[in-house]
């Protein structure tokens, strides 16, 4: 478990200090680490899925369907609502997943002008495949933090993203 008490942010941190007396540098320590971390932890997934051969797109369609419980269906306004992205990035990934057989697009409504996604066979084993490797890789990442030190950290990001986002 590795343990420095200091490291390449508080270097940046010391050198603005240095050249810069009087700017205000706090947030490089938490903001600077919050982006690296978020970097090593992208890059990891991403390779982590590769060798699932799914990319993480088509991964965050696939699981929003699949948390949405049977029928494992939901409008594409509902995935972008919960998955966080524009409906035309939707639109993107459920062509390219109904392509690759994951998906399929449902005309419903008494008009049949509604459309409905749904995962087929495929989607659902896949995502039950990469979802279970894939947590278990990102729970090794976690393995420098005890149970409580990982609770704080939640508590505290859960406070900065609302802070954010609210």
């Amino acid at each position: 478990m590795a343990n420095r008490s200091t490291d390449g942010v508080d270097e940046i941190e010391q050198a603005w200090r240095r050249e810069r007396p009087g700017t205000p540098v706090a947030s490089i320590g938490v903001l600077t680490r919050i982006r690296r971390i978020g970097k090593l932890i992208e890059d990891d997934r991403r390779r982590t899925l590769a060798q699932h051969g799914i990319d993480a797109a088509t991964l965050d369609l696939l699981s929003t369907l699949r948390r949405a419980g049977r029928p494992y269906r939901l409008s594409p306004g509902q995935i972008a609502r919960r998955a966080l992205v524009s409906a035309g990035a939707i639109s993107q990934r459920v062509a390219r997943a109904e392509r690759e057989g994951l998906v399929e697009r449902m005309r419903t409504g008494p008009d049949g002008r509604s459309v409905q996604v749904t995962l087929t066979p495929a989607g659902p084993a896949l995502v039950e495949r990469t979802v279970d490797n894939l947590l278990r890789r990102e729970e090794a990442l976690l393995a420098p933090l005890s149970d409580s030190e990982r609770a704080q950290l939640a508590r505290l990001l859960r406070r900065l993203l609302a802070g954010l986002t609210g």
